[in-house]
């Protein structure tokens, strides 16, 4: 019996050995990212759903603060020989990894070089074009993507005798649907939105066709040039500006206009434009009302319009510096994120929007839109007409602080101290400085 016993422990013993020895032998891959709260959670459960699918990689998740501090992070690590192996970057930091010699290894390289399938056609073509080089390459593999809509109150809607069914398509639509909604005593403001800089005008222009700067807005080369001052840009901020002064716009402030969505939940403002991935917390906050969805306002007159929207969010970046197993492991956790269903899962959660074609079919034969009216708009939206050289995106060095100016001329613009014109002036001059700074240091 004592014999027995000893075998058994003996053979428990050697089963447990082996069984940590498999684990540690399994190829350590590391990933730096910037999400928080409850996303950061869903996102280290779709990690963990990599790691317990196969037994040769395992991937750990680090949170690394915001998108700009993850960012620089990476960049300090890559200088002092410790870099992560993928790094979660906003869409802003394209011109910067770009930039940065030598950390940085080009997705399709990287699946061409491990022999994992990868077809860039799957991917949504509004997506991945942002993070493609001049010869239509990916850099990096898109995972949380967004593009800003209109979110309205239907009760309010119906207080003021509109439909509440029907989202103004027109900025002609949301003036006159803003009028009669102050009018009526439905609501104190017609609107408001978040992130001046990327939903009233980088979107706004590419949503009319007109571009930002010069060399593709950006794409082209690092000698590009900014041209907001353009008719277009300028009419739209007299717009706003005008808007502003009459009540029926209402300034949500700065950098991601952080004020903006109280405004919308306290039913201060009948109308909120922001980010597609805002729906979640949107519907969250707004449990005193209906919400509708709808499409950016475009003006009726501008030719072209409306084109298509452009992407916020952020990509995943894989730097130098690491083994052959490193990356085979690395190649294939960027495939098992792109599956049909991981995407269509994180985009159901999210609000993100998928990455691929195949995703967004699967989330429709679930029946997924069809339970959650509006949910679509963002790909609808993103995808109405193919991308041109104006409504691609943008990539220009130093765009995080460009932003930071945008957001000072706007304010100046609307504290009376600049008029639209002089504003979108600045914004060019000041930005353009910034931009020649950064041809400087990476030519």
């Amino acid at each position: 019996m004592l014999r027995t016993t000893l075998v058994a422990g003996l053979v428990s013993l050697t089963a447990a050995a082996l069984t940590s020895t498999a684990s540690y032998a399994a190829t350590e891959i590391t990933f730096w990212h910037a999400m928080s709260a409850e996303l950061g959670t869903k996102l280290e459960s779709i990690v963990d759903g990599f790691n317990k699918s196969q037994s040769d990689y395992h991937v750990t998740p680090v949170f690394k603060g915001t998108y700009p501090e993850a960012m620089t992070g990476a960049i300090a690590a890559f200088r002092a020989g410790q870099q992560p192996d993928i790094v979660q970057v906003y869409e802003v930091g394209t011109g910067t990894m770009m930039a940065a010699k030598g950390a940085v290894y080009p997705v399709y390289q990287l699946m061409k070089d491990t022999g994992q399938a990868f077809d860039p056609k799957a991917y949504l073509q509004a997506v991945v074009g942002y993070y493609t080089d001049t010869e239509g390459n990916m850099l990096s593999m898109p995972f949380n993507s967004s593009t800003p809509i209109l979110y309205y109150n239907k009760d309010v809607f119906k207080k003021a005798g509109l439909d509440p069914e029907k989202a103004p398509a027109t900025w002609e639509e949301l003036i006159d649907d803003s009028n009669k909604i102050m009018s009526s005593g439905a609501a104190k403001c017609g609107f408001t939105t978040g992130w001046v800089s990327w939903v009233q005008t980088e979107n706004m222009s590419a949503w009319h066709n007109v571009p930002i700067g010069t060399e593709q807005n950006g794409f082209g080369g690092l000698d590009a040039e900014l041209s907001y001052n353009n008719p277009f840009m300028v009419r739209h901020w007299t717009n706003l500006k005008k808007w502003a002064d009459a009540g029926i716009f209402e300034y949500g402030g700065p950098v991601g206009g952080n004020d903006a969505p109280p405004k919308f939940y306290s039913q201060e403002c009948a109308m909120y434009m922001n980010s597609s991935a805002s729906r979640a917390g949107v519907l969250l906050n707004a449990k005193d009302f209906k919400v509708g969805f709808g499409m950016l306002p475009y003006y009726s007159d501008v030719k072209g319009a409306p084109q298509n929207s452009i992407i916020g969010g952020a990509t995943l970046w894989v730097l130098q510096g690491h083994t052959p197993e490193e990356y085979k492991g690395v190649a294939a956790f960027l495939a098992y994120l792109s599956k049909p269903d991981v995407q269509a899962d994180w985009h159901e959660f999210s609000g993100y929007l998928p990455i691929t074609t195949a995703a967004y079919d699967l989330a429709k034969s679930q029946g997924y839109y069809d339970k959650n009216p509006g949910s679509d708009i963002a790909i609808k939206q993103i995808n109405l007409n193919p991308p041109t050289e104006n409504s691609k995106g943008l990539r220009f060095g130093n765009y995080v602080q460009i932003r930071d100016v945008i957001d000072q001329e706007f304010e100046a613009m609307l504290g009376g101290s600049k008029t639209p014109q002089q504003a979108l002036d600045a914004v060019v001059s000041r930005g353009n400085d910034l931009l020649r700074q950064f041809q400087s240091a990476n030519e």
